[in-house]
């Protein structure tokens, strides 16, 4: 069995795969000519959407492909096929989103960027930090990233409600309510943070509407997908200070371009998809997890439903 290992540290993919499974054939690159060329001999794919779609568009094919990322946009386009079994990285984020998340709340709680300016300026300025505990938490989208994040906050106090698909009771969620009570909830929260994926549902979602009825002084943190956002009318709640401060990971457009609102927008601040970075070891043994259900004719973990884009 051939597998193409698509990926920008293909090395390290390759290194991982191959000292579990010696008798799996290895073909490995970040070259796209290279993987074109050797596409048609291997049945199973593994790497980046971003790598792999132009594959699909040649009218190359797999009969399974496993994505080293949470979201497969790249893989949904109109013009892709569908005739393939396809998996998304699940269950390997969970931590780093959490510490990612965490540190957040922690630096607005204990004010550190007003404190990084006040020395800037020389300027002494002793502001009371707060506490986390107490404070109201929503999170948006309570699959494995959200669940864990939720757990990861639990022990610092803080309430904790969230946002799903469906409503549905979740440890150690207070409440999880459907996508259609965003609305009520964002008035709720201290702290929004959005980790949905892109589907057609979640488009456009942080819009003039929604954000109007955020709670004075709250902060969102987007880590889902920057299609959720409306960007002209997160700039109007920040320049109206009704949010008191945004962290954006993902963007519409990314990179993001020179001369975008954002990159001075006031008390915004860029992570630049950093949020969870893809461990290939942990990867590599998803994968490996998944390559037995598939040889097995069992359902793997992070199969996608096309028909409902993850």
């Amino acid at each position: 069995m051939r597998l193409l290992i698509a990926e920008a540290k293909h090395a390290r993919y390759a290194e991982c795969i191959r000292a579990a499974q010696p008798t799996l054939e290895l073909f490995a690159s970040d070259e796209p000519e290279a993987l074109a060329a050797a596409a048609g001999d291997c049945p199973l794919w593994l790497g980046e959407p971003s790598l792999l779609a132009p594959l699909l568009r040649q009218g190359l094919r797999p009969r399974w492909l496993q994505s080293t990322w949470a979201g497969i946009t790249p893989l949904l386009a109109s013009d892709l096929p569908r005739d393939y079994r396809l998996s998304r990285a699940v269950g390997i984020f969970g931590q780093v989103m959490a510490e990612y998340v965490l540190g957040h709340l922690l630096a607005h709680e204990r004010r550190l960027f007003e404190r990084q300016q006040a020395q800037r300026e020389q300027r002494w300025a002793p502001m009371l930090p707060r506490s986390l505990a107490g404070r109201r938490v929503l999170i948006v989208g309570c699959g494995d990233i959200g669940q864990a994040v939720a757990g990861f906050l639990a022990p610092f106090g803080v309430e904790l409600r969230g946002v799903a698909s469906a409503a549905r009771e979740q440890v150690p969620f207070a409440e999880v309510a459907a996508l259609s009570e965003l609305p009520r909830l964002v008035g709720w929260a201290d702290y929004l943070v959005n980790l949905l994926p892109d589907t057609p549902a979640t488009h456009d979602l942080y819009d003039a509407e929604l954000l109007a009825g955020v709670r004075p002084g709250a902060v969102l943190i987007n880590a889902g997908r920057g299609s959720a956002v409306v960007e002209a009318d997160l700039l109007a709640v920040l320049q109206q200070e009704r949010l008191a401060a945004a962290v954006i990971d993902v963007c519409r457009e990314e990179p993001l371009p020179p001369g975008h609102p954002f990159w001075t927008a006031p008390n915004l601040l860029l992570t630049g998809h950093s949020a969870a970075p893809t461990d290939p070891l942990l990867m590599s043994r998803l994968f490996l997890d998944n390559l037995a259900l598939w040889q097995a004719g069992e359902p793997l973990r992070g199969e996608v439903d096309f028909a409902r884009g993850y």
